[in-house]
């Protein structure tokens, strides 16, 4: 790995994957990108894994995609090259995703931060889509994330106009899961990761996806995938064991069977 740093255990576990191109404010490359979805798709397949935490530095979790590598291609050229094949691989990650955010998330940085399940931001953070100002838009994601998020009217102005938006304007309009110093931003989101390590890892994977197809589906078909998944934790050790410690007045050990 060139562009990421990856420590399987930064807390027990729990992963953390660094953007690592610090000169270039993290932007996504096609090298980063494609060494990002090759991390989580082994850290989805790691058992001491329950958590991911995905982070840049305090300057920036990743200003953007890296406009050098697509300056000057057609729109063959970008057919062929098929960067958002990654990024489809990123979204079907099946572990609990969490983004730190400091900084920049602009752009790909912004849809990269979107495509993760939960975001701590710190108080610097700034989130925006300003590929307009570039003669492009959004394709990650931006225009259909942004817009679910915020509302049509608020996000509609950031796509058309390019601006950005500060950490507390994000987690009012709940684009973020919370706002916290700079200096604690890894922190909580480590803490957040920690609480839903110990949890069933059968039950958070169900969970997830359930809460993931309200975006993607119509409500009584996402309805109907809810009540599949929560009949179905009831097909794990690990439901047998949560009840029964309930029942018995004690901390449950889940095994993630």
């Amino acid at each position: 790995m060139e562009f990421i740093l990856v420590t399987q255990q930064a807390r027990p576990h729990v992963a953390l994957i660094q953007l690592n191109r610090p000169k270039e404010l993290n932007a996504l490359n096609l090298q980063l990108m494609a060494e990002l979805r090759d991390a989580l798709k082994e850290l989805d397949q790691n058992e001491e894994v329950r958590a991911i935490v995905l982070t840049g530095n305090e300057r920036a979790f990743a200003a953007g995609a890296d406009i050098k590598q697509m300056a000057g291609k057609t729109a063959i050229d970008m057919l062929h090259i098929d960067q958002f094949s990654t990024w489809d691989q990123i979204k079907k990650t099946k572990k609990p995703l969490i983004a730190a955010v400091s900084g920049f998330a602009l752009g790909g940085g912004c849809e990269l931060a979107m495509t993760c399940d939960m975001i701590i931001a710190s108080e610097t953070a700034q989130f925006g889509q300003p590929e307009i100002k570039i003669g492009v838009m959004p394709g990650a994601g931006g225009t259909q994330r942004l817009t679910r998020a915020l509302g049509k009217a608020r996000a509609m102005e950031m796509v058309l106009t390019g601006k950005s938006i500060s950490a507390r304007e994000a987690e009012k309009h709940g684009l973020v899961n919370r706002v916290v110093p700079v200096e604690l931003h890894l922190e909580e989101a480590f803490k957040l990761a920690g609480e839903i390590a110990q949890l069933s890892p059968v039950a958070v994977k169900l969970a997830k996806e359930s809460v993931n197809r309200a975006f993607e589906a119509h409500l009584e078909e996402g309805l109907h995938f809810e009540r599949k998944n929560f009949y179905l934790t009831f097909a794990s050790e690990d439901q047998t064991e949560g009840m029964a410690a309930f029942v018995e007045k004690r901390q449950p050990v889940f095994k993630g069977r």
